[in-house]
This record gives C-alpha cells, structure tokens and sequence, in this order.
C-alpha cells in the first residue's frame, strides 16, 4: 500500500516540476497540481484505505478493556467471599460511566 503511495507522490511531484519549468508554467501552479493532483487525493485514499485498521484497533482495545473488567470482577468477588463485604464491581462502574 505504501509503495504505491510513494509512487503516487512521485508522479505528481515530476508533475509540477515540469509544470514549473516549463516556460508558460508558474511556481504557484506547480504547487497546486502537487496539492491538487497528489497529495489530497491520496491523503483521502490513505485515510479510506486504513478505516478497517483503526476499526479492528477499537476493537481489540475494547475486548482488553473487557477483559481488564472481567479481571477485576473475578478479584473483587474474591475479595467479597473473603471478607463477606459487598463491593461494586468493575461492569458496574463501567456502566455508570456510560
């Protein structure tokens, strides 16, 4: 994926350095065909392109987080047995911060 984002730059960087060399071509318009050409729509392909990334990322932070709270529920039940005091527990507390 990132090789063919490099190339993408390349292009529209050759692109504006021949539309700013050229004789009837301007620096500003160089600069615009790289922004216009290259580096906004590939901005947007990358961000598009990396949305099942981030999402399967949320994903995995939430099971942690589940976990976690699955742990600390298990200790604190423990704890309950043990002392026979009443403790609110981890799914609880997430739930209140809902």
């Amino acid at each position: 994926m990132y090789l063919i984002a490099i190339a993408w730059l390349y292009v529209s960087l050759m692109m504006a350095a021949a539309e700013a060399m050229h004789p009837q071509g301007t620096i500003l318009g160089a600069i615009f065909t790289f922004l216009l050409y290259g580096a906004l729509p590939l901005s947007i392909v990358m961000y598009l392109m990396g949305t099942p990334m981030r999402r399967r990322a949320r994903h995995l932070q939430e099971q942690a987080e589940r976990a976690k709270a699955q742990e600390l529920d298990a200790d604190q039940a423990e704890t309950r047995v043990t002392t026979g005091k009443p403790e609110t527990s981890a799914n609880d507390l997430l739930r209140k911060e809902s």
